[in-house]
């Protein structure tokens, strides 16, 4: 790869969550023009995409890196809120994951975003609990339930924060809900008021030059737009790194067999029905369903295998979930393309979002990549112009994080006990389970995950969320032969208890969710585009 000369126009490929937050991420730490005081040579940023093209938008939830992301590109909480339709997600409850509706055992497991409780030099807890320390049998309380408070928290619908904390602060851990549009509004709003320069145009045709890189993109209105480095934010279609650089993707339909979603947007009953403060997950025959709540209504999507169903059944499926609310209402279908490009940077290019890959909504993935990406491509940032090194770096990082992804969201699919249907039968066939995940599982029916299973930098969910999936899925630990390493029973049963006695204190100090949403919406009402002093 020819270097190029030092770096200072950058344009963006496509708008959506992808292109917008990429754009706020760069110009809140590389556009210096726009800061006071600045030389007036900073990074140029612009961004083109059109007016045809939607949202896709599916899953509209999030990991809680976001709100690391929204403070750092200068995006009030109260704000986000207010314009994004917001509510709060304090985790993911699976129901009929492990077995099917009806069936003997627990209906459904939590994965809550707060870790585990530890003391300070107080013994870590899993252990312990596999042990027999929170009760044994059926007494013993479900992983999530008894070590962490955020279960009861989110059952009694209270929400994660208080009314006078501050922003992105509170006594639990969270992300978000939100409207996939009108994020992508703020977003643009957002941007352009850190200096983003926006473009409406149809991008037709991609030019290259000698070398193989991109020499511009030829618009439909006949505007030729050129830079130092692209960004590829064009969806699915991947018009940059697909289509015209040509860097393969690698499907993962073997693995993760789900590539459809039909999905309908149904209102509450009542304008103050409470709004749960994490993603409902419910297994069905060949998918399962999420259900969001937002501030005035509920999205609701089936993600089906098209290899274990049809459309017919699939929507018939959703209907069958929704109720009557979803009587007379049309649904949304979409096809998803379940994989990654395992090079997303080529020559002067970089992919980021649906271009780069799409692991399926379960965990909320999707946003948390492109955190990811814009978060590597601006902190590895080429000034001078040497692509090749930069290029190997980031391909290397996104490669390796969507690996660890695959396996973390496979693992939530192939310690199902179900056996009523192909999908999940198939899911549990070994030749569908990376073999990385079975050296992993392989290690934890002797002890529990820890830490040291899990390069921090390369994760995208610390080993709590392994931890809270893996036991929820009922997966067993046998402790049998190594329970001397772990004298301090009578201390962790203790904590147990204080847990369970200290989480009724924790909700009457916690609002309810659907007020803590409507504080934050009321208290916003003023607030200007750009970050606040």
């Amino acid at each position: 790869m020819k270097p190029v000369s030092n770096i200072r126009n950058i344009l963006i490929v496509g708008g959506g969550t992808a292109g917008w937050l990429t754009a706020c991420f760069l110009a809140s730490n590389l556009s210096l023009a726009k800061k006071a005081g600045a030389s007036p040579d900073g990074i140029s940023i612009t961004l083109v995409e059109s007016k045809e093209i939607g949202i896709i938008g599916v899953g509209e939830g999030s990991f809680p890196s976001i709100r690391g992301t929204l403070a750092a590109i200068g995006i009030d909480e109260a704000r986000f809120i207010r314009e994004c339709n917001a509510t709060f997600k304090q985790g993911i409850q699976f129901t009929d994951w492990v077995r099917p509706a009806g069936a003997e055992g627990d209906a459904h497991y939590f994965h809550p975003f707060s870790h585990p409780s530890q003391r300070q030099g107080g013994p870590e807890l899993l252990p312990y609990w596999l042990l027999g320390a929170a009760g044994s049998g059926k007494a013993r309380r479900q992983f999530a339930d008894a070590v962490s408070m955020q279960k009861r928290i989110a059952d009694a619908h209270r929400g994660p924060k208080r009314f006078d904390d501050k922003d992105f602060l509170g006594p639990m851990n969270y992300a978000y809900h939100f409207d996939a549009g009108k994020l992508a509004t703020l977003l643009c709003e957002h941007g352009k008021s850190l200096g983003v320069q926006q473009v409406l145009a149809t991008v037709e045709h991609v030019q290259l030059d000698d070398d193989g890189a991109i020499a511009a993109v030829h618009t439909k209105e006949g505007l030729a737009l050129t830079a130092d480095l692209y960004v590829d934010c064009t969806g699915f279609r991947a018009a940059l790194i697909g289509e015209a650089l040509g860097s393969p993707f690698r499907n993962m339909n073997d693995v993760l067999f789900v590539d459809r979603a039909v999905a309908m947007q149904v209102p509450y009953a009542q304008p103050d029905t409470p709004i749960p403060s994490y993603t409902i997950s419910t297994a069905h025959e060949a998918g399962w369903t999420w259900d969001i709540g937002l501030q005035q209504r509920r999205g609701i999507g089936y993600v089906y295998s098209s290899r274990h169903t049809d459309e017919a059944r699939a929507e018939q499926v959703l209907r069958n979930y929704i109720g009557p609310a979803s009587d007379g209402m049309s649904a949304r279908l979409l096809k998803l393309n379940v994989g990654y490009r395992e090079t997303q940077w080529v020559k002067n290019c970089v992919a980021i979002g649906l271009s780069g890959g799409f692991l399926e909504p379960l965990e909320s993935s999707g946003i948390g990549l492109i955190e990811t990406a814009a978060y590597l491509l601006t902190y590895l940032f080429p000034f001078n112009g040497e692509l090749a090194p930069v290029a190997t770096q980031f391909n290397q990082h996104m490669k390796e994080r969507y690996e660890r992804i695959i396996d973390f969201v496979k693992m939530h699919y192939c310690l199902t006990q179900r056996k009523d249907s192909a999908f999940w039968r198939d899911n549990v066939d070994p030749s569908t389970i990376p073999e990385s995940l079975q050296q992993r599982m392989a290690m934890w029916r002797c002890r529990p995950p820890n830490r040291m299973d899990f390069v921090t930098d390369l994760e995208m969910y610390p080993p709590s969320s392994w931890q809270f999936v893996l036991y929820g899925m009922e997966f067993q630990t046998d402790m049998g032969i190594n329970q001397f390493a772990y004298p301090r029973f009578e201390e962790a049963a203790k904590e147990f208890q204080m847990i369970a006695q200290m989480s009724q204190h924790a909700m009457n100090d916690l609002p309810d969710h659907r007020k803590l949403v409507e504080h934050l919406c009321k208290v916003s009402g003023g607030m200007p585009v750009a970050r606040r002093a």
